[in-house]
């Protein structure tokens, strides 16, 4: 049934239109507008996939070794022994600890070689404030099929 109202639309239940909810400031909301205040479905799915990959998964962790957010006996599973002495010597220096107060260090993009089956060796880009830091990490699979980091460089040298 369609009303004569010139429209080529379905009538709303009860005979009256429809109109969409309306916003406590007034305004109508515009579904074709996102929402600033929440990151974008895709966004936010594109950073659980991320997650997922070991070498963002190590990169994360790395990141809170090296900037003081957590201690290195945090890492004392997921590393072998050459690069748990490595992370011993650069953490207390904490060299990726927040630049300005209120923004901390991230990851912006992590990306890998496989020179081998069971190997990656990863390169991660740190951004601080302004500034931007290399990363650099080798990850070995081992018999129990977990991702362990055996060696660690920071902007270039070895600690």
């Amino acid at each position: 049934m369609y009303r004569s109202t010139g429209s080529t639309r379905p009538a709303a239940p009860g005979g009256g239109r429809t109109a969409p909810p309306r916003r406590t400031d007034g305004r109508r909301p515009d579904s074709r507008r996102p929402d600033s205040r929440r990151p974008h479905p895709d966004a936010a799915a594109r950073r659980r996939e991320r997650e997922r990959l070991p070498r963002y998964w190590f990169a994360e962790r790395l990141l809170l070794t090296l900037s003081g957010q957590r201690p290195v006996h945090w890492m004392l599973g997921h590393t072998l022994g050459a690069a748990y002495d490595q992370l011993a010597a650069l953490a207390p220096q904490a060299p990726l600890r927040p630049a300005p107060p209120g923004r901390t260090p991230a990851v912006r993009r992590c990306d890998e070689f496989r020179p081998r089956p069971g190997v990656i060796e990863a390169f991660a880009r740190i951004a601080s404030g302004d500034r931007l830091h290399a990363l650099a990490f080798r990850l070995e699979r081992g018999g129990d099929l977990k991702w362990r980091c055996s060696a660690v460089e920071l902007a270039g040298a070895r600690a």
